[in-house]
């Protein structure tokens, strides 16, 4: 077996100059409403996000689901500052997701980040996750967690992303909702709630089908989510979560250079036709969390979940490419199951007469693999080409304590300690291709620590620094750059030292300010090594450096009107060169250091005006996105062009006493421009660009009755 350690990166001095606080605005107008409190828990024990020295956004319920068909994370997550969701308008790779610049050179999924939904991981212990699994329609918030207490979470160097579903009403309700859009995109949805005793209820079943923007581009989703909640007495509360997805026979159209684009962005590549490019995905999961308070200071919360997921993919390889004995085909069959448990011990005691809390806890995880591979004959499954056993497995121990030393500092420090262990067990053994089976395991301790200091009860200040880490996943460890058989086991996970600080402010009661600037110097950035022949592979990039400014606004403006603006830069480069392979055939190319990250821009905009009329119930809104150019590769060889985009929605609502209406309609992208809205990163073929629609609109309906 072989045994990595992770190297430290060496720890750079860091100057920032302060953020000075000036005069408190004055008190709001009567008229103006407060803004709710913002109660957070990603940070494992419940408090005020104002209060904490971290960077964390909640996306509250109005937000995810107010004129909006509730498919994709990219609809939520535009108003918080540092998050970047690239709809790529293909179903079948998912959505693009990075925070502060990681995740963003992800083909296909989403990896850097953390997903965790109502407790349950969605996010295998190996870093790649799928955000297609998350059920938007009963989601109540959604946490984000930026900068290095996110690695308090594990294998995640970028953030965290929680979602928790609502639980369900007092009365048995059935909910009902119908939406209607371009390109014979339509989605139904039906769900009841209740209590009833002590069991609560909450479920919803829909389905999602597109033609899509793109030709060759057809979804078609099926999405089950169910929650029951047993709570009471002494034996605390018992949460079930049940979720299932099935997307079968997506089409994906490929990207496009920048000669289709121009020419046509609606087409897809000739080679998605030709080898009829699609991904089949069925996902079931079921989870149980156990919370117990053990009296007045100590509490135990426990999780276990198991799940299985099946993947077919079809792509797009030339059949002499998919010849030789030692390729994997054109092909990806994968089985798999993976399940996981973790128990967390919190307790509040005092020092010195001064709060005190801190938790402990252990995670373990483990994922099992079948992975196959065949010929793909033009559309139709061929020989076998691969066929192993692949298994990784990760166990953390972590603390984390929150101290008060006086009522106007907090303090807060954490430290975990993971152990990942990857084994391919190979069973396709012939001539030309020998035995690719062996393991490795990554060792990694992270420390983080931050602190808070109140300046006035409106203002607050912070500062946190730490360390984390990103192991390959196993789609990452696939292939060696230099053609050869087994499992890239030269590839290093990549450890940041991440240093920040912000402010948050209370300008009245009914607006609030964050700000925060920071660096992350990384070691051993994972990057693409090459990209060709439907293969990717990876290698390690000595350093690379971000440092980043992001704002966030949300107001209350009087007379009906609300406001929301988030704003990041983000410098992102390497800070070392180093040579990469490129183009086909495969030639090697220089990266000199200064080069930008790709698929990271460099400013990200949105902002969002909304006007409500309370006694009719009417409301309409505007928004706008701005992204800067994103570079496609490490060569920063081309770019997708900057882009800014508006979109109209407007609402109505009536209720009765047991009945609710809503209606409304939205229009995207209305001045009609052309733009691309994500890249495939090192795309070998220059087919980097994946466009977005032009004008579109969606209409939907729903209706709830409580009996």
């Amino acid at each position: 077996m072989k045994t990595s350690s992770l190297r430290p990166s060496i720890a750079f001095p860091l100057a920032y100059g302060v953020l000075s606080a000036g005069p408190v605005g004055a008190q709001e107008p009567a008229a103006t409403a407060a803004l709710p409190g913002v109660t957070v828990t990603a940070t494992r024990v419940e408090r005020e996000s104002f209060d904490l020295p971290v960077s964390i956004d909640t996306v509250g319920a109005r937000t995810i689901h107010e004129d909006r068909p509730g498919v994709n994370l990219s609809e939520a997550l535009n108003a918080v500052p540092g998050i970047v969701v690239q709809n790529r308008q293909n179903y079948a790779q998912d959505l693009q997701i990075s925070s502060r610049g990681f995740g963003a050179r992800s083909t296909f999924g989403v990896r850097g980040l953390r997903l965790i939904s109502d407790g349950i991981p969605a996010t295998m212990p190996d870093g790649q996750g799928q955000a297609a699994s998350f059920n938007l329609d009963t989601a109540e918030r959604i946490e984000v967690l930026r900068g290095p207490f996110s690695s308090m979470y594990g294998n995640a160097a970028g953030g965290v992303i929680q979602i928790f579903t609502a639980d369900g009403p007092p009365r048995p309700t059935i909910t009902g909702k119908y939406d209607l859009g371009s390109y014979a995109t339509s989605k139904w949805a039906l769900g009841y709630g209740g209590q009833h005793g002590p069991l609560n209820v909450n479920a919803i079943t829909s389905v999602f089908r597109t033609e899509g923007y793109r030709d060759h581009s057809a979804a078609l989703r099926d999405q089950t989510h169910a929650k029951l909640k047993v709570g009471g007495g002494s034996a605390g509360t018992f949460t079930l979560v049940v979720d299932s997805l099935d997307q079968p026979e997506t089409q994906d159209p490929l990207g496009l250079t920048r000669t289709q684009v121009a020419q046509n962005p609606k087409q897809a590549t000739p080679q998605a036709y030709q080898f009829n490019t699609r991904k089949s995905i069925s996902q079931n999961q079921v989870g149980l969390v156990h919370d117990l308070k053990l009296g007045s200071r100590d509490s135990l919360q426990a999780r276990v979940y198991v799940g299985d997921r099946q993947v077919t993919q079809y792509l797009a390889i030339p059949l002499a490419t998919q010849a030789p004995a030692t390729h994997s085909g054109g092909v990806v069959d994968l089985d798999r199951s993976f399940g996981g448990a973790g128990v967390r011990w919190t307790h509040n005691a005092a020092i010195a007469g001064t709060p005190f809390d801190v938790s402990i806890g252990l995670d373990h995880e483990r994922m099992a693999e079948r992975r196959r591979g065949f010929i793909n004959n033009l559309g139709i499954a061929g020989a076998l080409k691969r066929d192993e056993d692949d298994t990784v497995q990760s166990t953390d121990v972590y603390a984390q304590a929150e101290w008060h030393p006086w009522e106007r500092l907090l303090v807060m420090a954490g430290i975990r300690h993971s152990r990942v262990r990857f084994e391919s067990e190979d069973a396709f053994i012939v001539p030309g291709n020998p035995n690719d089976s062996g393991s490795i395991r990554y060792v990694r301790t992270s420390p983080v620590v931050g602190a808070t200091f109140e300046v006035s009860p409106r203002v607050n200040i912070y500062a946190n620094a730490g360390k984390g880490f990103e192991t390959p996943t196993f789609a990452e460890l696939a292939y060696r750059p230099d053609g050869s058989a087994g499992l890239n086991f030269a590839l290093h996970p990549s450890v940041s030292t991440h240093y920040e600080i912000g402010t948050k402010l209370k300008l009245n009661e009914a607006n609030r300010v964050t700000a925060a600037i920071y660096r992350i110097d990384v070691s051993d950035e994972i990057v693409v090594a090459s990209n060709t022949g439907g293969r990717t592979t990876f290698k390690n990039a000595p350093h690379t450096r971000r440092e980043g400014f992001e704002l966030g606004w949300q107001g209350r403006l009087g007379k009906g009107w609300e406001a929301a603006v988030a704003y990041t830069r983000l410098h992102a480069r390497f800070t070392d060169s180093f040579t990469t392979v490129v183009g086909a055939p495969a030639v090697t190319a220089f990266v000199p250091a200064g080069n930008r990250l790709p698929g990271v821009p460099a400013v990200t905009l949105f902002g969002e005006l909304v006007w409500r009329h309370a006694a009719s119930g009417f409301h309409a809104g505007a928004e706008v996105r701005h992204n800067s150019k994103v570079f496609v590769d490490d060569q920063n060889s081309d770019a997708a062009d900057a882009y800014t985009v508006a979109s109209l929605r407007a609402g109505f609502e009536q209720r009765g006493k047991r009945w609710r209406f809503t209606e409304f309609v939205r229009v995207d992208n209305v001045a009609n421009k052309n733009y691309v809205g994500s890249v495939i990163v090192a795309e070998g073929n220059s087919r980097f660009f994946e466009p977005s629609p032009g004008r579109n609109w969606l209409f939907g309906v729903s209706a709830q009755l409580t009996f």
